[in-house]
């Protein structure tokens, strides 16, 4: 049995009792390429890394909600009937909203108790909250006899971080977690949902070092977003072919360059240019053409780093530490940025060694060194009766 499984098992059965009901997993995700293009209707390669959550439930009688954090040692516990009640800053709201939402959905809710732990960083770029929320869904689903299609518990998590928690995110992170696939990427189209699976080659490995600065999405997120809405609206008022960023060629956004707000258009730059990376990456990975693949996620960074502004000095650092170290075929950061990770191509061979120099090197640079792992593309989330 996986640890951590078996952890949250035995949380479960000296918390309350009883062995649980419902034992669910769900993986984090590196995003390789598509920053921020998931809610502009884009493309995204991702990959469901064997790291994950893991939520143990089981029904309460007394209309008590109750969640232990067995890995950060944190519990909670609220009324049913207040479930409805934000807390600003409380990871519990990530379930609350999974909660709401599938009411809404027509599910007939009731009170648990769960046991969760997890093998990701928390506010890193790995979708931790994604996570929290889809094996949280998996769980309660079982527990009130709840039946969901894949998309519809993808938008369930979706939905609780835009209504509930206050971020106005896309799919991806959900939508990752669900559909994931052992030793594949997966290459998503944002509008019609269609998935395609790559394998990854066995040479190389992504190594992830993580910054550890922690990062409050909402705001920060919620801002690019209305930029990247903003830049489809005065494109569309300008061609009626223009939805969303998706349609938007290089060409066309620099030929509107100044009927558009700077910042606009800066933001629209690097959404079209991701989407443009994503669909050059599809042939070079069919092609097996790894170090082209490598180039672009030094491009993808750069844009982040001048156009998005959703990079950091620490993430910066990480990158251009990258570029100078044997092995490193390419970098980026990771995510939704503003701090958590970067994500580093290298050969399979020399991973290990490179999370050492990378550690070092950046320990000289900033003081503290990274913490820094060589993932795995591991299968989406899963249910264990």
């Amino acid at each position: 049995m996986n640890e951590l499984r078996s952890k949250v098992t035995l949380e479960f059965e000296r918390r309350y009792g009883t062995a649980p009901a419902i034992v669910t997993r769900a993986p984090g995700r590196l995003e390789l390429l598509g920053n921020h293009t998931d809610y502009n209707e884009g493309f995204v390669i991702s990959g469901t890394v064997t790291n994950a959550t893991w939520f143990a439930a089981g029904p309460a009688d007394d209309g008590i909600c109750r969640i232990f954090d067995a890995c950060h040692d944190k519990y909670a516990e609220f009324p049913l009937a207040e479930a409805e009640k934000k807390v600003d800053g409380d990871w519990v709201n990530y379930v609350k909203g999974v909660m709401q939402e599938m009411q809404q959905r027509g599910a007939a809710a009731a009170a648990f108790n769960a046991v969760v732990g997890t093998s990701l960083p928390l506010a890193a770029g790995m979708s931790s909250s994604a996570a929290l929320e889809i094996s949280a869904a998996f769980a309660l689903a079982h527990l009130w006899r709840a039946e969901f299609s894949d998309d519809q518990f993808a938008r369930i998590g979706q939905a609780a971080e835009n209504n509930f928690v206050g971020a106005r995110t896309g799919l991806l992170d959900q939508f990752s977690a669900i559909h994931g696939r052992a030793g594949h990427l997966l290459i998503i189209d944002f509008r019609t949902l269609e998935i395609e699976t790559v394998p990854f080659p066995d040479d190389v490995a992504f190594v992830v070092a993580n910054t550890g600065i922690k990062h409050d999405l909402s705001e920060a997120y919620n801002e690019r977003r209305r930029s990247c809405e903003t830049a489809a609206e005065l494109l569309a008022s300008q061609d009626d072919g223009v939805t969303a960023l998706r349609d938007v060629t290089e060409a066309r956004l620099d030929a509107a360059k100044s009927h558009l707000p700077l910042r606009v258009y800066r933001r629209a730059k690097h959404i079209v240019g991701e989407n443009a990376r994503v669909i050059q990456a599809r042939q070079l990975l069919s092609t097996g053409n790894i170090e082209a693949f490598g180039a672009l996620l030094f491009d993808s960074h750069d844009s982040s780093r001048q156009n998005f502004d959703n990079s950091c000095p620490e993430l910066d650092i990480l990158v251009e530490l990258g570029r100078t170290l044997p092995g490193c075929l390419g970098a980026r950061l990771s995510g939704g940025g503003f701090g958590g990770i970067s994500i580093h191509l290298v050969q399979a061979a020399a991973a290990a060694t490179y999370c050492e120099r990378l550690a070092t090197a950046y320990s000289t640079r900033i003081g503290t060194p990274p913490t820094t792992m060589t993932c795995e593309f591991g299968g989406g989330a899963e249910r264990y009766v």
